[in-house]
């Protein structure tokens, strides 16, 4: 597949300086890129790179040109290139229609347009919506529904009653509606308590890879709009998550950061904007626009000044020593006095 400089450029709303005729067949790296390349550079360092290499042009961000490449001046070159990199590498379209090895229920509903990859069990009462893809070994548990344009990695399971909205994208191996995590202790053991809630998970949701979101105790797990989580994340039962483990029903605001290896104790609020620094415990409500960090999280400012005294702490013992030392010789001097 073969653009100009110039169609790019409409593309992402950018500005071409050179000739705007210049074919272009392909997105890479600078380390990477090959003759009729497009590359990008939003860094001094990077730019000098991405000069020297056979790429035909260059993304770069405003105040940059070049009299060696064609440059396509843009206001965020990582912006761009989340735009373009689907034009140039453009997702697999699956065929309309259901393999032979999938099993599924007489009462589904699955759209014409849906693709049910092979060994796909889809249950009763199940509602699958316009151009979804199952691709493989996925179950789909009963009275669930699925809506349009919905992409199942392979070996996803979703248990009862899970409800997912549109232009949702599941990654391979994960499970959705698990039961979550809920004894009483009675009578010297542990008694189970059911988990008979569901999970919901609204439109363009991204969930990666071997993750695990469990239903709720009683309601519903929710996961709101424009949700990204990562590989290997676990969401607990009755967890409300707006736009990373948690323990249960903890409360998420829209566009929350959670940092790796962190964790939130249950039944706490983070609100709107909300960060979380990495390898932070948090123990308490986060509010609007709030950042945390260090175990227990306290405000990133008042955590990092703790850092900085801790690694001053050796230091200060040591001349803490030596004044104690200077103290203890004068006051010998001082008892020694006639």
């Amino acid at each position: 597949m073969s653009f100009t400089a110039a169609q790019i450029a409409e593309r992402v709303r950018g500005e071409v300086l050179g000739d705007g005729s210049t074919p272009l067949t392909g997105f890479a790296s600078a380390d990477q890129a090959r003759a009729g390349d497009l590359t990008f550079a939003d860094k001094p360092e990077y730019f000098v790179a991405a000069e020297q290499s056979a790429a035909a042009a260059i993304l770069v961000p405003a105040g940059f040109s070049s009299t060696k490449k064609v440059v396509i001046r843009v206001p965020n070159p990582r912006v761009a290139v989340a735009r373009l990199l689907p034009v140039f590498f453009p997702p697999d379209q699956h065929p309309q229609g259901i393999h032979p090895s999938a099993i599924i229920d007489p009462s589904a509903r699955v759209d014409p347009s849906a693709h049910i990859g092979p060994n796909c069990v889809v249950g009763a009462r199940v509602q699958i919506g316009a151009r979804s893809v199952l691709l493989g070994g996925n179950h789909v548990g009963r009275d669930s529904t699925l809506g349009e344009d919905v992409c199942l990695f392979p070996n996803v399971v979703l248990y009862p009653k899970t409800v997912i909205g549109h232009r949702v994208v599941i990654h391979a191996g994960t499970v959705i509606g698990s039961d979550g995590y809920g004894y009483v202790f009675d009578e010297g053991r542990h008694r189970k308590v059911l988990q008979v809630g569901n999970v919901i998970i609204h439109d363009d949701v991204e969930i990666g890879a071997n993750a695990a979101i469990d239903r709720a105790a009683l309601g519903a797990t929710v996961i709101g709009a424009g949700t990204k989580i990562d590989n290997l994340v676990h969401v607990a039962h009755n967890v409300v998550m707006g736009q990373a483990g948690f323990a249960g029903s903890t409360q998420l605001g829209d566009y929350v950061v959670v940092a790796s290896q962190s964790g939130i104790a249950g039944h706490l609020k983070l609100g709107h904007q909300a960060m979380v620094g990495a390898k932070s415990g948090v123990m308490r409500d986060v509010p609007d626009g709030g950042k945390v960090l260090g175990i227990p999280a306290a405000p990133d400012k008042q955590a990092k000044r703790q850092m900085i005294a801790a690694q001053q702490l050796p230091e200060m013992i040591h001349r803490l020593r030596e004044l104690e030392k200077q103290v203890g010789q004068l006051a010998v001097k001082l008892d020694a006095r006639p």
